[in-house]
């Protein structure tokens, strides 16, 4: 009987944590209506068959507990039982994965006159790249990642010239505008994750994978890697600020193209060649 309490208030106990308890996050993107709908309905679904199945235990436990003359039956198959199981089943596995074929089909369609800004993930930083005046981001190749060029741009891109480069700092994105995060990698598997976005996305090397939304509010937020990417992965933390329009403005006028950035890494080296030659004299 205490088994059988215990499965009972494990149940009813499970059930009202869950309606109680304030585990909502806060909504600060376009995404996250239809994310937390599907959240709720697997929730759903999954908490009725583990009540239904904590349930059905406690009565097994009560219904067929040892007593004195009774023995057990000899059953090693019961077709009706297997039919009911797996249809049940079916059905279930079916009812969660619907909803996440119509939240996928919105999670990957753009809409037209959304901004593109690339995010690039390496062992152990993030770094952020958005389009210049001419409003394309320029194309990248891995073979031309090197110290000077950690992205890997294609220096023979005019559309690239005017990039903007941010690396390991923050990203920014404007308030009320709708924004297609591109997510590449340089080095092995990462995973952008913003938990307030409701949204993730495996960074693949060799590939470039996205998802879109649109802040509703402005904020800071912090960046994580939700992939297991090397020792230092729990370290692998950015952050993101949604500013007013103005504020946007602002910080954007504040960052470097990567033509300046290479002029500055050549102006670098030059010196640091006089300097070697000089000492060496």
């Amino acid at each position: 009987m205490a088994v059988v309490v215990i499965l009972v208030l494990l149940a009813l106990g499970s059930v009202l944590f869950h309606v109680l308890s304030p585990w909502w996050w806060t909504p600060i993107a376009s995404n996250w209506n239809y994310i937390d709908n599907t959240i709720i309905i697997t929730f759903w679904i999954t908490g009725f068959a583990f009540v239904a199945v904590v349930l059905f235990m406690a009565y097994c436990v009560l219904r067929f507990r040892h007593r004195p003359g009774a023995t057990a039956d000899y059953e090693p198959e019961n077709r009706r039982l297997e039919s009911w199981l797996a249809t049940g089943t079916t059905l279930g596995v079916a009812a969660m994965l619907t909803p996440g074929l119509f939240v996928w089909h919105q999670f990957i369609t753009v809409p037209e006159g959304a901004t593109e800004v690339e995010v690039v993930g390496q062992q152990w930083l993030w770094s952020f790249r958005l389009s210049g005046a001419d409003g394309k981001l320029g194309t990248t190749e891995a073979r031309d990642v090197t110290p000077e060029n950690t992205l890997g741009l294609n220096r023979n891109d005019a559309a690239g010239l005017d990039d903007l480069i941010i690396e390991g700092g923050e990203l920014h994105l404007p308030v009320g505008k709708p924004v297609k995060i591109l997510l590449r990698s340089v080095d092995v598997l990462h995973d952008f994750y913003v938990p307030e976005f409701r949204a993730k996305m495996d960074m693949v090397p060799g590939m470039v994978t996205y998802f879109w939304l649109t802040p509703t509010r402005t904020g800071t937020f912090e960046i994580l890697c939700a992939e297991l990417c090397g020792t230092g992965h729990p370290q692998m933390r950015g952050t993101v600020v949604v500013d007013t329009e103005e504020d946007y403005r602002t910080w954007l006028s504040e960052q470097q193209t990567f033509s300046q950035l290479s002029a500055s890494a050549s102006s670098g080296a030059s010196k640091a060649t006089a300097v070697a030659a000089a000492t060496a004299q």
